[in-house]
């Protein structure tokens, strides 16, 4: 029986994970389950799926976790650092799925327990790419990628040789405004944003998809988790969202992975690794499809990736304060303080004052370090919020 815990359980991929995890309750052992809000959700999955402890990031939600949970066998916890000592209790598979830089410290506790890590937690690789593979390499542990999209890259690489690879191609939706005049973007309200044409995500990875910096974040999670050049990296906008990754070989071929938009798929390859069981996904019918369409993103309308290579060529903590800054700016957003097209501004204002300062871009990446740049660069950003606003 496999020991599992879930950091994110009542988002999106925490509860496709759970629904997968109960098709084959009596595979796995359920160790802990995160959230953050949803106390009704978080007790309910505990209970049902008979958890050791359940931990809430709301410090201010105990007494109700512990309401929810009255007359069960499971620990209720509050806090980031009740979730890091829930990270720290034995697993053999953690799902990390927390979203935003939160994420970083369970995931890497994991790792030293030598657990294998199924990562969904993006900014992990994107604020401390480096420090990530350290601790993976230090405690034998494995990170599986459980985006579609590196885990469609994952996939066509087995088996390959990563000299013969000359570019990684992942693919963009384009999110709520693909169509939209850019004009019209400019006016475009949270709720606007958080719908999306194909995936059923949480508000923040769908306004995010909208404006293309969780597509910012992943070019920079594949230069992390495949060490590939940032020139062999480009993104294509192919609005059908099945066709989710494609490596090339220096000898021209493309390999494609394709499959439904159904997260299930990519947890579900993480889960069973390094074996291919039944998942309950749609067969795709390609005859029925007819065709499937790609062409390259317009910058104008998403500069957040032309802020993903920057990224890139400035290096060191670079990810961790554009990733920092990202999470205010949607922030902002999210409470109608600054404008859809605004994000990528205060994006860009950040990243350009930090990436003067040689000894903060270069510094030694630990867990510290890390943490400190991403308090100073959310309160330069807070900065620069209030400047637009005023």
């Amino acid at each position: 029986m496999r020991r599992i815990s879930i950091f994110g359980a009542t988002g999106s991929i925490g509860q496709n994970t759970i629904d997968l995890i109960r098709r084959d309750r009596a595979a796995y052992k359920v160790v802990a389950l995160t959230g953050a809000g949803n106390i009704a959700q978080l007790a309910a999955d505990a209970i049902d799926l008979g958890a050791e402890i359940a931990v809430t990031a709301r410090q201010d939600r105990l007494d109700d976790l512990r309401a929810a949970l009255a007359g069960s066998d499971v620990i209720a916890a509050a806090g980031a650092r009740a979730i890091a000592e829930a990270a720290a209790r034995p697993a053999d598979w953690v799902m990390s799925a927390i979203v935003g830089a939160a994420g970083l410290e369970p995931g890497i506790v994991a790792m030293q327990q030598g657990a294998t890590l199924a990562l969904a937690n993006k900014e992990s690789l994107v604020t401390a790419g480096d420090l990530v593979h350290r601790v993976a390499h230090a405690h034998g542990a494995q990170i599986l990628p459980v985006d579609s999209e590196h885990s469609a890259v994952f996939q066509a690489l087995i088996g390959e040789d990563m000299a013969a690879v000359e570019r990684i191609t992942i693919t963009a939706s384009g999110g709520a405004f693909r169509d939209w005049p850019i004009a019209d973007m400019a006016k475009a309200t949270p709720e606007q944003a958080a719908t999306h044409p194909n995936w059923d995500m949480g508000q923040r990875i769908t306004i995010d998809s909208a404006s293309m910096f969780n597509k910012a974040l992943e070019v920079i999670e594949t230069k992390e988790f495949f060490g590939v050049a940032p020139q062999q990296i480009e993104v294509l906008v192919h609005p059908e969202s099945l066709v989710h990754a494609l490596v090339g070989f220096k000898d021209g071929a493309l390999m494609a992975h394709v499959g439904p938009p159904d997260m299930r798929h990519a947890i579900g390859f993480a889960l069973h690794h390094p074996d291919r069981k039944h998942l309950p996904v749609e067969r795709l019918n390609l005859a029925h499809i007819g065709q499937l369409t790609f062409k390259a993103p317009n910058p104008e309308r998403y500069p957040a990736l032309r802020l993903a290579w920057d990224v890139l060529e400035i290096g060191g903590m670079a990810g961790c304060i554009f990733n920092a800054a990202k999470e205010k700016a949607l922030d902002a957003f999210i409470d109608h303080r600054i404008g859809f097209l605004d994000m990528a501004a205060v994006v860009e204002e950040t990243l350009t004052v930090f990436s003067a300062d040689s000894c903060l871009i270069n510094a030694e990446m630990t867990l510290d370090t890390v943490q400190q740049t991403d308090h100073l660069a959310r309160k330069r950003a807070d900065e620069i919020i209030a400047n637009r606003k005023g």
